[in-house]
């Protein structure tokens, strides 16, 4: 099932360089699953007190802060300004991304570890303009529920007042994102291509295959 439409609630965060260690603090690094991190997104800015991985108990929440506040907490497509996802190189960013519910982020622009990240864990980065993020933002906070619909077939975005805007995507990311494909599955696409390869290999260097298991 291709995945090449992305419609819901935006989550406007107002602000520049929104950093990884924003995104999940560092103690929240310990494992390397890649599920369980939900809870923990933007941890400093939602809770009033810090927790670790494993902590059960309730935490008293920032209510001035968008993820504790109706519509935004129930949205899916987050909205901020310029490079995002700056900071030390942690999969943990996009992971509490998707794991809260989020499948699409729009910016200015991207860190580029972040990008390489996002583009390894089939999360979906666009890239717009300064004033049309700003606009979106503006509305979005003014708005009782502000939520955009993202058609990847298209490359396009219809806002809720119907306008239409496009975007640039690359063929091979956009590709990944709507066939649900990693980098073992995209491999995968060409085993018969390797197992030809391999077999010239064994004839020209045998010795390379000594070792190999029977």
């Amino acid at each position: 099932m291709k995945n090449n439409i992305f419609e819901g609630q935006i989550i406007p965060i107002n602000r520049d360089n929104v950093d990884t260690d924003i995104i999940i603090p560092k103690q929240y690094l310990k494992s390397i699953k890649k599920s369980g991190f939900g809870p923990f997104l933007f941890d400093s800015l939602r809770y009033m007190t810090t927790a670790t991985l494993d902590s059960t108990e309730e935490r008293e929440k920032n209510a001035s802060f968008i993820l504790n506040q109706a519509p935004y907490c129930d949205g899916s497509i987050l909205i901020s300004k310029s490079n995002f996802g700056c900071g030390s190189s942690r999969e943990h960013a996009v992971w509490a991304i998707q794991n809260y519910g989020i499948n699409a982020v729009i910016a200015e622009n991207y860190a580029d570890i972040f990008s390489r990240n996002s583009y390894k864990n089939g999360l979906l980065l666009i890239s717009l303009d300064k004033a049309t993020i700003s606009k979106i933002i503006n509305d979005s906070l003014s708005a009782s529920s502000y939520i955009i619909r993202i058609n990847l077939t298209t490359n396009s975005i219809i806002l809720p007042d119907k306008t239409n805007l496009s975007f640039k995507i690359n063929d091979g990311y956009k590709n990944r994102i709507m066939n649900n494909l990693d980098d073992i599955e995209l491999t995968l696409k060409y085993k018969n291509e390797i197992s030809e390869y391999e077999s010239k290999i064994k004839k020209i260097r045998p010795w390379l295959f000594d070792n190999e298991t029977k």
